[in-house]
């Protein structure tokens, strides 16, 4: 009995000390590595998403991306450094700047030979995937799979493109039928799905939406219908004489334009010219009541867009919860850079304006970030391989260029944290020609130096006259009035002339292969 006694005490603390060595369920998960499900859609911009103030605020459907806001972080000051879709894409892949990478405008493609975030990733033991839109001409690298859409793809019935038909540029794919933005967030479930569970995963889900020409699934078609939208301060702007701006801009008479030569012209209707229920006609009106009627079909149509990619980021928010993903899984949704609706008479983007450079962002990890924060730091899209990578516990190229947030976004903002945002649009036309300049949280400084670049899609020779703009965000929110030469200012214009040069060494955006650059550079610097 005694001998049975001191076994029974002896195999009861073997099987204490190796369940004490065992991790419990709950550890298991609590020091696994995160998973990573990155939203990003197209051209889909903060006045829309319902967060971030403004006219539209009460009119957008988007419970969803709300619901990630109350459980996660708002950005909001996120900023991109190149307002267009493939510069910022290959930013955001790369650790980048634009003219590191060399993707500086919508023609230019990447190498899969070049290094990027998905590499880094898929090294480090992650399985990787990207589903959407990909936007970046060569075959992706870096992802386990791939499916995406040829160019900037289609709405309806896409062409998705897999390693099995891949050709280069807009070739290869197969027909999927449906609409993109479901098909988008279908496809990436069932890979998360059918993962390889031994690994962590990194997931990009890219909706076309909300691009040009903004379409979106019957479900939604409701929306808006008895609404009178209201309209920007600025919409009837139709020149710079009143803002003393340097350029003309993308005016929303010219998507007018569009509708009216689609309905026109039938055979027209595909690619970014099938607009959703034409016709369309401004027959007998004025021209500000043709701008309102363009105005009010765009942003509905646009709306009932973003609606459709927010009703697929709560089908993806629900999945992880019925997987069990959800507490170990950061959900980041943003878009490529933002997009006028109105403001200024505009629309599109491209330029340093607040409406065009703002990317929206909100993320969500429950383990570490305060549920319902906003954080006003100024954060680049060159950051987000950085954050990515500090979650993942990767160690950063020194060849990146963006530097992690994951202390911000807990409430530790270093105390070196940049104070400005670098900005650089390197295509050119005389309506958006090309410039650089530097934004911080109150003053915005930029240069428009024009000079269309060899390589370029835009073949026009026009020049800017005017080659500086400044404006007061604290009391010009809406960027109304250029004030350049107002006196009160002078000051910190030149303080800011110095840190634009100064941020040019520091990044290596020198232009030292172009002579033109650097002298209309010497020129007009203090003109």
């Amino acid at each position: 009995m005694i001998i049975k006694h001191y076994l029974l005490i002896l195999f009861s603390a073997l099987f204490l000390n190796h369940a004490d060595d065992k991790e419990t369920p709950a550890a298991e998960a609590e020091s696994a590595k995160p998973n990573i499900l990155f939203i990003m859609s197209d051209d889909h911009t903060a006045q829309a998403w319902g967060i971030y103030g403004g006219i539209l605020e009460d009119y957008v459907h988007t419970p969803n991306i709300k619901r990630l806001a109350a459980e996660g972080c708002v950005l909001e000051n996120c900023l991109v450094s190149n307002s267009i879709c493939t510069p910022s894409r290959a930013t955001i892949l790369t650790g980048q700047y634009s003219h590191v990478n060399g993707v500086t405008t919508l023609g230019a493609g990447l190498s899969p030979a070049y290094p990027n975030i998905a590499k880094e990733f898929q090294k480090a033991g992650y399985s990787t995937s990207i589903i959407g839109k990909w936007h970046l001409k060569q075959e992706p690298a870096g992802f386990d799979y791939y499916a995406v859409l040829p160019g900037q793809g289609d709405y309806w019935n896409p062409r998705l493109k897999t390693a099995d038909n891949w050709e280069d540029y807009y070739g290869g794919g197969k027909v999927v039928e449906g609409f993109s933005t479901d098909i988008i967030a279908d496809k990436t479930i069932e890979w998360i799905d059918h993962r390889d569970t031994s690994k962590p995963f990194m997931a990009f889900c890219h909706f076309k939406a909300t691009h040009e020409p903004f379409d979106y699934p019957e479900r939604f078609s409701h929306l808006y219908r008895d609404d009178e939208l209201p309209v920007p301060e600025s919409f009837y702007d139709r020149g710079a004489a009143t803002t003393a701006r340097v350029f003309r801009g993308q005016s929303i008479d010219n998507l007018q334009a569009r509708y009216l030569k689609a309905t026109a012209n039938p055979e027209l209707r595909n690619d970014y010219m099938a607009y959703p229920e034409l016709p369309f006609s401004v027959d007998g009106l004025s021209p500000d009541e043709a701008r309102m009627k363009t105005y009010q079909k765009f942003v509905k149509d646009f709306m009932r867009s973003g609606a459709a990619v927010d009703d697929n980021i709560g089908k993806l928010l629900d999945y992880l919860e019925e997987a069990g993903l959800a507490e170990n899984t950061i959900v980041i949704y943003t878009a490529d850079q933002g997009y006028f609706l109105g403001e200024h008479g505009w629309f599109d983007k491209r330029m340093i304006y607040e409406e065009s450079i703002h990317m929206p962002f909100v993320i969500r990890y429950p383990k570490e970030i305060p549920a319902g924060s906003r954080n006003a730091d100024i954060i680049e899209n060159v950051d987000f391989s950085a954050l990515l990578a500090d979650y993942a516990g990767i160690d950063y190229p020194e060849s990146m260029q963006g530097h992690s947030f994951r202390e911000n976004l807990k409430g530790n903002t270093p105390a070196d944290w940049r104070a400005y945002g670098y900005y650089r649009y390197w295509d050119h036309s005389e309506d958006r020609p090309g410039h650089f300049g530097i934004r911080g949280k109150r003053y915005k400084l930029a240069f428009y130096y024009g000079n269309g670049l060899e390589g370029n899609e835009s073949t026009e020779e026009g020049q800017p006259k005017k080659f500086w703009e400044f404006f007061d965000l604290q009391q010009d929110p809406h960027e109304l009035h250029n004030a350049y030469d107002d006196p009160q200012y002078q000051d910190i214009i030149s303080e800011m002339k110095d840190e634009i040069l100064r941020q040019r060494e520091m990044l290596g955006d020198l232009d030292e292969d172009n002579e033109e650059i650097q002298e209309i550079i010497a020129h007009h610097w203090d003109s």
